[in-house]
């Protein structure tokens, strides 16, 4: 007969991980010193592995603590999501939900739309804003999670989907908006990645290029290419329909990462929920 799981010994363990102390744990979990030790002998004797490093300053991870984590976390939360989905209650409340522009519009209707399906309960309020923005309004506790971008793509757990950046006109090639040998470019703020992928590009390619318009704003850097007077750059799913993505000669842009930032090292019921949902359903769009 397989070994099975007991729920509390897997809260415990994730407890311990998380603190690196069994004190602090034990605290935590409402037991003794001894009994959560005794608990972290039993799980180990269940799974025939060795997942903590015990020493005189704490506890930490070995190669299957690691590996095991990830499941043990999963587990806890489908159980909570579980009972709270088929309790009389079931998962309600509210949550601010921070997402740049872009993503908000390829994206955000079919996560909603879904999520809200499974949990007619849960209010979700939304911030548009860039990255750089979004990371400022989680560490102030304005929002509760968020969509953000990062350049760096060797993160590949933390990473939920990954998008190309895209140079956008209102014709099909470069030579028929006919700019000259300066290309105007309409782009965000400086401090945004696509402002700044887009500058070192024109310029490791040595091509000319000026600033022409700036905006935070989508709906502005769209409708000045729509104009013509510009080319554009945004994440490939927010291309309009009537708008072009351009290539050659213009040189290559990166692909950012979408990672789910958080307000809190402890996450709510219903954070964890729309988290993981998110996780489940952005890759498949």
């Amino acid at each position: 007969m397989r070994p099975q799981l007991d729920l509390r010994l897997l809260l415990t363990f994730v407890h311990a991980a998380h603190s690196g102390s069994l004190s602090a744990t034990a605290a935590q979990v409402g037991r003794t010193q001894s009994a959560v030790t005794m608990q972290m002998q039993r799980l180990e004797d269940v799974l025939g592995q060795s997942l903590l490093h015990r020493s005189g300053s704490g506890v930490r991870l070995t190669g299957s603590g690691e590996r095991f984590l990830a499941y043990a976390e999963r587990i806890l939360q489908v159980h909570d999501e579980a009972v709270s989905a088929f309790s009389d209650k079931g998962l309600h409340g509210s949550i601010i939900f921070g997402c740049p522009e872009d993503y908000l519009i390829a994206f955000f209707s079919t996560l909603l739309k879904s999520f809200g399906t499974l949990y007619p309960a849960v209010e979700i309020k939304v911030v548009s804003a860039p990255t750089v923005e979004l990371q400022t309004l989680l560490h102030a506790h304005k929002v509760d999670l968020a969509l953000v971008s990062t350049p760096d793509l060797s993160a590949t757990k933390e990473i939920v989907r990954t998008e190309p950046l895209v140079w956008v006109g209102s014709k099909p090639t470069l030579e028929l908006h006919e700019f000259g040998d300066t290309v105007p470019l309409a782009l965000p703020a400086s401090n945004a990645m696509d402002h700044r992928a887009a500058c070192t590009a024109m310029a490791n390619a040595k091509l000319r290029y000026k600033i022409s318009y700036a905006s935070n704003s989508l709906a502005g850097l769209i409708a000045v290419a729509r104009s013509g007077l510009a080319i554009s750059v945004m994440t490939q799913e927010a291309v309009p329909n009537d708008l072009y993505i351009l290539d050659t000669p213009l040189p290559g842009l990166p692909r950012l990462g979408i990672v789910i930032a958080f307000a809190e090292t402890e996450h709510t019921l219903l954070v964890r929920a729309f988290a993981d949902h998110i996780r489940h359903v952005l890759p498949t769009l």
